[in-house]
Formats: structure tokens, sequence, C-alpha cells
């Protein structure tokens, strides 16, 4: 699956449990770590780990794939989930707020907000 494919099939899923302002971002042209962020917000803290806990269940039984990596998935608050190529992060409102990392990452064309 390349890249873009995986970062859609990520953002379709979050979307599927109503995750809410998805955005896809590339970032390939400003590191190496990765070449998509996918991010979302969640109401509250039990959607935030209700996001990720679908997330994973949908990306194993349709793609076969696993995460390399999760973090910060309990506490409700801010969860990432490594996919190695595209990087996950699942907020709740206030800390996508203050992180805001569309603001650290944009480079003018390389955003896409998911829509169904």
């Amino acid at each position: 699956m390349e890249s873009y494919e995986l970062a859609r099939a990520c953002a379709a899923a979050l979307s599927e449990k109503k995750a809410k302002d998805i955005v896809i971002l590339n970032i390939s042209e400003q590191t190496v770590m990765c070449s998509y962020f996918v991010i979302a917000s969640g109401t509250s803290s039990t959607q935030v780990r209700s996001l990720g806990d679908h997330l994973e269940e949908t990306l194993k039984k349709k793609h076969g794939m696993a995460p390399v990596r999760t973090e910060g998935m309990r506490e409700g608050r801010w969860g990432v989930l490594d996919y190695g190529d595209v990087v996950v992060h699942i907020f709740n409102e206030e800390s996508r707020l203050f992180y805001y990392l569309e603001r650290l990452w944009d480079s003018g064309q390389n955003v896409e907000h998911y829509e169904d």
C-alpha cells in the first residue's frame, strides 16, 4: 500500500468513529521521519481512546497492518500511532489547540482536510 493510500485509509477509519477535523499533512519534503501525518480530534478522552482502538482494529482487519509503535493512548489527551511512513496523531480538542501541529508543518500546499 502506498503511503498516501495508507494515510487516506487511516483518515477513513477515524471518520467512521466520528473524529473531528481530520487533516492529512504531506511532510515528505520537510523531514525524513515519515511522509504523512494524519491528525484528528476526539471530543473526550474516551473518544480519543476509542478512535485509536478502532484505527488499529480496522487497519489490521482490512489491510493486515499493525502500528510499529503507539504512545499516549491510555491517557486520552494525545495518542500517536506510528505506521512507519504514516504517523497518526489523535488529540482531545484542548491538546490539539495547544500543540497545533498543522501550524508547525504547514508549508502552504501540503494540507488536505479529509472529507468522506
